[in-house]
């Protein structure tokens, strides 16, 4: 596990890790309060592989997430940590994805099952699904689960596993509300809070007051200013993230809304492209936005200040993970002043107020490096991202660095490509084949 680990850049431990990770090996339940990107999901996932057995195949661990995306983040990552070891099978289960599949690899077993609690709960109502064998149940950002309502789904999961258990409660706030419901699924929890403030020498926090009615023209004069690479633009309504987005994109942005009410497959891929680098810019909702997690973010724009001082630490923890640096920007009507003042209140100290009007715009586009192939063909054809990259570098004539993410799903594949030679290499490969078959392609924008 320890030449794994090392392999994998885990060197030292973050706060998270070395101040949970011995509770969590001595078999404690634990409540850690811990932000987004601070390293959570290894402190868990070490705890739970470490006490697993492969041989026994049977559920041994559960982790909730509020969202399909987290979950399927947090899954990838323990199959990552999970690989010193034979064949410890990690299974996500979550709602936009048809029953059946998940339905028959359930009957195939797994090790560890990582998935949202409304299908969790549909398979146990099924039957489909046994947890009396699972040692491990974590709620993972538990506070983000509560707030979408999944609380009854909760409480029905784990009445479901058996009492003699571990469970393990991350949540990047931990209001009294949800430290009450809580308390019936915790023994004798130990309790450990890691700083919800960002380090000013990690994340930048810039203020801008603008007028109400010049926030999205705002928002354009901070991306020619700042021209990140990547920024996640934050709106309190859908209404208003739709607005922004088209404005955004007739100015020449690559930019692309997310909202709640967003089918599941809109919603997916939005989300690949501005992981991808498709999309260089994405206006967001917080609910829309909740169990995102995007690597490398250039930029986070407060398009309206959040009424909620933690909302606000947990929109600009999106930025400057890891030991990246980060760039958080608000704009601030007249009539917010008095949501600052939280903000202030709660990192005790003075923000920092600067002058849109002294911003002076670099030249050129803000253009996405990248675009989205979507091949009709995935998992199910025997499809693997080492057949694109051959087929792309062989065939086609790319170099390595000319293609971006390849993410292969049951029936879809999707193919990030650098922008400047995409329509040659897809017209190139459409008239081409990947193993021996041709599949129907298409370019998402």
């Amino acid at each position: 596990m320890l030449s794994n680990l090392d392999s994998l850049g885990y060197h030292t431990m973050t706060t998270i890790q070395a101040q949970s990770l011995p509770l969590i090996l001595e078999l404690r339940d634990l409540i850690a309060q811990a932000k987004t990107g601070s390293g959570k999901t290894a402190a868990f996932g070490i705890g739970m592989l470490a006490k697993l057995n492969p041989s026994y195949f049977a559920i041994q661990a559960l982790v909730l997430c509020p969202t399909r995306e987290l979950a399927d983040q947090v899954a990838n990552e323990l199959r990552r940590l999970a690989r010193f070891a034979d064949n410890i099978k990690v299974l996500t289960l979550c709602g936009g994805a048809p029953m059946r599949p998940q339905m028959a690899s359930l009957e195939h077993g797994a090790h560890i099952v990582v998935g949202t609690p409304g299908r969790i709960r549909d398979h146990i109502s099924r039957g489909s699904i046994n947890l009396n064998t699972v040692q491990t149940l974590v709620l993972d950002e538990a506070d983000r689960m509560t707030d979408m309502g999944f609380f009854d789904e909760i409480a029905g999961i784990v009445s479901a596993c058996p009492t003699r258990r571990q469970t393990l409660l991350f949540s990047a706030t931990y209001p009294d509300d949800i430290r009450r419901a809580s308390a019936q699924f915790l023994r004798q929890p130990a309790e450990v809070m890691v700083e919800a403030q960002h380090d000013d020498s990690q994340i930048e926090q810039r203020f801008f007051e603008v007028g109400y009615d010049d926030r999205n023209a705002a928002v354009a004069r901070l991306l020619h200013h700042y021209r990140p690479v990547s920024t996640l633009a934050f709106c309190n309504t859908k209404i208003h993230c739709r607005e922004l987005a088209a404005e955004l994109r007739e100015q020449g942005f690559s930019a692309l809304a997310l909202y709640g009410e967003l089918e599941q497959r809109e919603r997916d891929e939005i989300l690949l492209q501005f992981a991808n680098q498709s999309c260089s810019v994405l206006v967001a909702t917080d609910v829309a936005a909740r169990g995102l997690d995007i690597q490398t973010l250039g930029a986070v724009i407060n398009v309206d200040v959040s009424k909620d001082t933690e909302v606000h630490i947990h929109r600009i923890g999106r930025t400057g993970r890891g030991h990246e640096s980060g760039l958080a920007l608000s704009l601030c009507a007249p009539n917010e002043k008095k949501w600052v003042k939280l903000i202030e209140q709660y990192q005790n100290r003075p923000v920092s107020w600067f002058e849109l009007a002294e911003l002076a715009p670099a030249a050129g586009e803000l253009i996405a490096p990248m675009v989205t192939l979507c091949i009709m063909g995935g998992k199910k054809d025997k499809l693997r991202p080492g057949d694109l990259l051959g087929a792309l570098c062989g065939d086609v004539g790319l170099a390595k660095e000319q293609v971006g993410k390849i993410n292969v799903f049951e029936f879809m594949t999707y193919v990030a490509l650098d922008r400047r030679i995409a329509d040659r290499a897809i017209a190139k490969l459409a008239s081409g084949n990947i193993k021996g078959r041709q599949f129907k392609m298409r370019v998402i924008s």
